[in-house]
């Protein structure tokens, strides 16, 4: 079984090979949350995307997920509002955690932050088991946000 950090190597090379030349945001994240939800095995994995007020749900690989994230609320609203990754090894003991699926146990939020320093959206993974994330993939999911913000910065649509 690979360790973490080679499953980032080569999550992050897909990753850039996907972005090289995609001018089609929506296209590009579905294949970004494909390829992350096949490479880590998660429950839920997905992108939402900011429109005006809130994060407003984007492509994603599993269950039916919330549609709108107000900033500020939840783990996804608050690290868009923080600007930072925010690692909940147990979602029950995250004050006003918003449970789209009582399945969920842990969960990661990466923002997607553009080169002008705008967030653009977050990346929010999620896990049926306790303590799934940790540095390792705070560190790996960050590279892999910096591709994905860089490509729909650049992106004729999304």
């Amino acid at each position: 079984m690979e360790n973490k950090h080679d499953t980032y190597t080569q999550l992050l090379a897909q990753v850039r090979a996907l972005a090289k030349d995609e001018d089609d945001g929506i296209a590009l994240l579905a294949n970004v949350a494909a390829v992350i939800h096949e490479a880590l095995g998660t429950w839920w994995t997905g992108f939402y995307l900011w429109r005006g007020e809130a994060l407003h749900l984007g492509p994603f690989q599993g269950p039916v997920a919330c549609t709108r994230i107000p900033a500020g609320k939840g783990v996804c609203g608050t690290a868009y509002q923080q600007r930072r990754t925010i690692v909940v090894p147990d979602v029950e003991r995250f004050s006003g955690h918003i449970a789209c699926s009582s399945r969920s146990r842990s969960e990661i939020v990466v923002p997607l932050t553009a080169t002008t320093g705008e967030v653009l959206g977050v990346l929010d993974i999620d896990s049926t088991e306790l303590s799934t994330f940790d540095e390792v993939d705070a560190k790996g999911l960050e590279a892999v946000a910096q591709v994905v913000a860089e490509c729909l910065e650049a992106a004729t649509r999304y």
